[in-house]
C-alpha cells in the first residue's frame, strides 16, 4: 500500500503566502466568466516528469473551467522565443514554460509583451512586472526519501542519476545524499549526470553504470532511472511524480511535487492585474503544500519510516530546515 502525505487543505492554503486572493484564485476565476488564455511551452515531450508536473496541473485546470489551455512540446532552444512571441501574439494572459537554455533571450521577449504574464522555471531572477520565475523545490521530499535510503541501503552505495547540473537539480540530489547521510554517515553517494533533460534510454545506463559501481538503491531525477534499477532488482526513488504504480516492485517511494499552487498565485496576479514579476518557488514548500514524500508501506524498516516522518513533521513545523545546498554534487 503506498502511503500518501500530501495535505490537501495545506496544499490550497497556500494563498497566504503571495496574497489572500492566491487561496480563492479558482473560484474567482470561474465567476469572471469566462476562462482564461494560458499557454505552455514545454522544452521536453510532456511524459518528461518535471514537465509532466506542469502539464497535469494546466490539464486540471483546463478541466475545471479555470484556464484554456494550449501547449507545445518538444521546443527546441532556438525556436523557444518564437514560440513565446507566437502565444503572446495570440492573447494568451500567462504563459508557462522554462528558460534554462535561454535566459537573455526569454527576458528580452517578456519585455516586449508588457501586457502578457510569464511564469519560467528559471535559475535566475524575476525581471520586470511581468516576468515571474520558479525553482524546483522538492528536495524536502528527496531528503526524507534519503533517510529511507540510507537505511535500506546494504552495500551502503546509493546512486543519482540527474539531468544537468543547473542549481535546481543540484539541490534536488544533494537534498537526498544528505538524507541518506543523516542515518547513514558512511555510506557513500553517488552521481551521474545524462547531459539533457529528456533522455530516458540514457538514464537507464547511468543508472546501470551507477549499479556497477556498487549502488543499491538510485534515485531518479530524470526518468528513465527505474528502468536500470528493475532489469537489476534492485529500489529505486522517483521524483516529481508517483512511479511506483508503473515500477510496483521497483520503486518505493516519490519525492513529490506540486506546480498547482504557483499556477493558481500566478494567475490570480495576472487577472487582478497585479504584477506578476516574482520568484513563485517558496509555493513549494512542504510546510505549503507544494512538495511532499509518499512510499509503499512495508519496505523501508519501520523504525527508519517512524523517523523519516517525525523529521517530515518537523520540516512542516518550521523545527527542521532541510539544508538548501546548490553545488554540483562530488
Amino acid at each position: 500500500m503506498t502511503k500518501l502525505l500530501i495535505n490537501r487543505r495545506r496544499l490550497l492554503g497556500t494563498g497566504a503566502a503571495l496574497g489572500a486572493s492566491t487561496l480563492f484564485a479558482p473560484s474567482i476565476l470561474r465567476a469572471q466568466g469566462a476562462p482564461v488564455k494560458v499557454a505552455g511551452i514545454h522544452a521536453s515531450p510532456v511524459e518528461n516528469a518535471w514537465n509532466s508536473v506542469l502539464h497535469a496541473a494546466m490539464v486540471a485546470a483546463d478541466e475545471e473551467g479555470v484556464i484554456e489551455y494550449t501547449f507545445s512540446e518538444g521546443v527546441s532552444g532556438t525556436d523557444y522565443p518564437r514560440a513565446m512571441r507566437e502565444y503572446a501574439e495570440a492573447g494568451n494572459v500567462l504563459i508557462v514554460g522554462e528558460a534554462y537554455a535561454v535566459e537573455r533571450e526569454a527576458r528580452t521577449v517578456a519585455g516586449d509583451y508588457p501586457d502578457t504574464s510569464f511564469l519560467l522555471g528559471s535559475s535566475g531572477e524575476a525581471a520586470g512586472d511581468n516576468f515571474g520565475v520558479f525553482g524546483t523545490w522538492n528536495w524536502e521530499a528527496a531528503y526524507l526519501a534519503g533517510m529511507l535510503a540510507g537505511a535500506m541501503t546494504e552495500t551502503g552505495v546509493v546512486g543519482s542519476v540527474g539531468a544537468i547540473p543547473i542549481p535546481e537539480v543540484n539541490m534536488l540530489i544533494n537534498g537526498f545524499a544528505d538524507g541518506v547521510k543523516s542515518v547513514n554517515p558512511e555510506a557513500k553517494h553517488l552521481t551521474s549526470f545524462i547531459g539533457t533533460f529528456f533522455d530516458p534510454p540514457k538514464a537507464r545506463e547511468a543508472g546501470l553504470a551507477l549499479i556497477d559501481s556498487g549502488a543499491d538503491i538510485l534515485f531518479g531525477e530524470r526518468i528513465g532511472t527505474a528502468d536500470a534499477a528493475q532489469e537489476r532488482g534492485i529500489k529505486a526513488i522517483g521524483s516529481m511524480i508517483d512511479y511506483t504504480p508503473r515500477y510496483p516492485e521497483t520503486v518505493f517511494a516519490n519525492a513529490l511535487w506540486s506546480f498547482r499552487p504557483l499556477l493558481d498565485a500566478a494567475l490570480a496576479d495576472a487577472t487582478a492585474g497585479n504584477p506578476t514579476g516574482k520568484n513563485y518557488t517558496p509555493l513549494s514548500l512542504m510546510k505549503d503544500g507544494g512538495n511532499d514524500i509518499n512510499y509503499v508501506e512495508g519496505v523501508a524498516p519501520e523504525a527508519a519510516v517512524k523517523a523519516m516522518l517525525e523529521t517530515r513533521e518537523a520540516i512542516i513545523a518550521g523545527e527542521f530546515e532541510v539544508p538548501r545546498n546548490f553545488d554540483e554534487p562530488a
